[in-house]
């Protein structure tokens, strides 16, 4: 007997990742879909001697043909045929969870509903009689907490009993009779092609004709009956027909949620009072920027003696290396080159884990969310929808799954756009050098100068899609439509695995690319044999100086133009690259080294963060933009124009700088 095939589907944020965790424990893995960059998440379970596989489809609010999501999750469930959807539901908003059901059962597949999170609507004074549920949508109902692993036997009790069904019931939606006689007689038409009537439930193939759905009209490009239901479809007004089927699913399901679910009527919650002054069109963004700017000032400030008491930690290893070492090119090696380089990386680290302690705070309480609404006008003016800005905020922490989480963006060209200007999202990769430069050049004025460049990065990105929405990708914005999740107390636990596994990643990567970029610049730094260190006969210096044309209109010299072309590779190497070559020795650390330099002062230092702000993302950014354009002329597009942008920006900040005296 072959595995028990079982799809979880569902609305975003009800909890489904979480029951597929808990089901499937370790047994998962993960990959793409076939064709198209949206994440597959499979995972085995046994229960009562029985093997489920169990796929994750991605979260969507309907299937239609809106989103890549919505295509794959509807695609997987009509091409593969799982034995069982289990549809998970938010037992504290079925009505507007049912909507996705009825779409599930026009699908023609055996439906078990899982009623998530019934405690959180125990708590809020939600009662949902389950067996009326059951009887009125004919769907088996389980309530459970997948956090708490509640439910989890019944469910699967019922998810083994309905696979071994012989017989389907098809659930149907009555139209009216209009729509109806529409639905029949382009059933008669579609029987007529044995493939489709074999392959796909043609009610539901119907319907969906009349919605225009593009993926589904796709389908029957091939059929024989591709030109009757063209013809057909010429006496149908497609965007008509879609919301009066919206309306009447709506309709069925205010009749449903009515008659099984005591306080589901919305009342006013402590959430909508919060958002009366939090999402206010006026007070809204000041709110935000004030937030962002007290946790950099906060990170900048808290962060400092940790910071000072590692560096000086790495100055005095160094130190004794130098002291204890008598090959000098171990010592040199060790102390220069690793000591002076992973140790300039690692002096961050406090930086790392408390900026996104508070980012995690801010995104558990359900406050980050209203960003993305906060900022919808703004979006929209520059011709992109408020759901471009949660890609952009995902940016802040990382370029790399920020980029892919545009893959929600249903309209090409909005997609495309936001890919663009994602990079210019100061990552947390580029925080270190910021808290490097500002510190040695800016002292207590540091906290404001870092969050000067983060708002400097959000207002380069609006006016590059202002740009290129008015001249190389024309069009108007798609419609946004968000739920905002209400507001919880942040849960320690889940803010401090957050900061771990962020800063562990940090550690991870200074332990690893950026070791091995820091010896890769130490060797070009003693390269020839008998040079001085890191001196301009060295090869480092002679690479340097070849470049350092390029950058001397910005205030750079040769040692920083190196260190901008090690960043492609990841940003941290930058840090590194100055730690190796300004070296750790005389008993002082690299931001000491930096302020002794009379070649760096304030003004080609904020020159330095604004170009490193702006110019090329890393290497693994390049490679997912590839990636999701699936275009090098994008991506090649991408890297040149970052560049000179962050040219420009640069050029301007330091000759007017100078112009004007600073």
């Amino acid at each position: 007997m072959g595995k028990t095939k079982v799809a979880l589907a569902g609305n975003p944020n009800v909890g489904k990742t979480s029951l597929f965790n808990v089901l499937t424990g370790t047994r998962q893995h993960v990959g793409n879909w076939p064709g198209v960059t949206v994440e597959k998440k499979v995972g085995e379970t046994t229960y009562n001697s029985e093997e489920i596989e169990i796929t994750d489809l991605p979260g969507t609010y309907s299937l239609t043909a809106y989103s890549i999501d919505e295509i794959v999750a509807r695609d997987y469930i009509v091409d593969e045929k799982p034995d069982v959807v289990v549809q998970v539901v938010d037992a504290t908003n079925i009505e507007r969870n049912l909507y996705l059901t009825t779409q599930l059962m026009e699908l023609g597949t055996k439906v078990v509903i899982a009623l998530n999170m019934s405690d959180i609507a125990e708590s809020q004074g939600i009662v949902t009689d389950i067996n009326r549920m059951r009887e009125f949508l004919e769907i088996p109902v389980v309530k459970t907490v997948a956090k708490k692993g509640q439910g989890l036997n019944e469910l699967l009790d019922v998810v083994v009993e309905e696979s071994k069904k012989k017989t389907l019931h098809i659930h149907e939606i009555g139209y009216g009779n209009d729509i109806e006689k529409d639905i029949s007689e382009l059933e008669f038409l579609l029987e007529k092609d044995e493939n489709l009537y074999k392959h796909y439930p043609l009610r539901w193939l119907s319907i969906k004709i009349l919605e225009g759905d593009n993926n589904v009209l796709a389908k029957i490009q091939n059929s024989q009956v591709k030109d009757e239901v063209d013809e057909y479809l010429k006496k149908i007004d497609t965007d008509y027909y879609e919301a009066l089927m919206a309306d009447r699913r709506y309709g069925t399901i205010s009749s449903v949620v009515s008659q099984v679910c005591t306080g589901c009527i919305h009342k006013v919650t402590p959430s909508d009072m919060i958002d009366r002054v939090l999402t206010n069109k006026y007070l809204g963004l000041p709110i935000f920027l004030a937030l962002m700017w007290g946790a950099f000032e906060f990170t900048f400030s808290l962060s400092a003696p940790f910071m000072d008491l590692i560096d000086k930690g790495f100055v005095w290893l160094a130190g004794f290396v130098a002291d204890n070492i008598e090959t000098a090119w171990l010592a040199s090696l060790i102390g220069d080159g690793i000591i002076g380089g992973v140790g300039a990386v690692l002096v961050f680290v406090p930086n790392i884990f408390i900026l996104f302690f508070l980012l995690s705070i801010l995104e558990d309480s359900g406050y980050l969310a209203r960003a993305a609404f906060i900022m919808d006008k703004v979006m929209y003016s520059i011709g992109l929808q408020g759901k471009s800005f949660i890609p952009m905020l995902m940016g802040f922490g990382c370029n790399v799954p920020a980029i892919m989480a545009t893959r929600t963006i249903e309209d090409h060209k909005d997609r495309l756009v936001t890919i663009m200007i994602t990079p210019f999202m100061s990552c947390s990769a580029r925080l270190p050098v910021y808290v490097l430069l500002g510190g040695a050049f800016f002292g207590k004025e540091a906290g404001t100068v870092i969050f000067g460049l983060y708002v400097l990065g959000i207002l380069v990105a609006v006016l590059t899609a202002k740009l290129f929405r008015s001249t190389i990708l024309k069009g108007d914005p798609a419609p946004f439509i968000m739920e905002l999740p209400p507001y919880r107390i942040p849960h320690l636990t889940t803010s401090l695995m957050h900061m771990w596994d962020k800063g562990y990643t940090y550690i991870k990567k200074a332990g690893s690319i950026i070791l091995v970029g820091v010896v890769v610049v130490w060797l070009l730094a003693s390269l020839p044999f008998g040079v001085e260190y890191g001196s301009a006969n060295s090869l480092v210096g002679t690479i340097g100086h070849l470049l350092e044309p390029l950058v001397a209109p910005l205030g750079f010299d040769w040692k920083i133009a190196v260190s901008l072309v090690l960043g492609f590779v990841a940003k941290e190497i930058v840090i590194g690259s100055l730690g190796t070559l300004y070296g750790t020795g005389e008993g002082s650390g690299l931001m000491e080294r930096l302020q002794a330099d009379p070649e760096l002062f304030a003004l080609n230092s904020l020159g330095l963060m604004v170009f490193i702000l702006l110019y090329m993302p890393c290497i693994a950014t390049v490679g997912v933009v590839k990636q999701e354009t699936g275009s090098w002329k994008w991506t090649l597009f991408s890297v040149v124009y970052g560049i000179a942008v962050a040219w420009i920006f640069a050029f301007i900040i330091y000759q007017g700088g100078l112009v004007l005296g600073f």
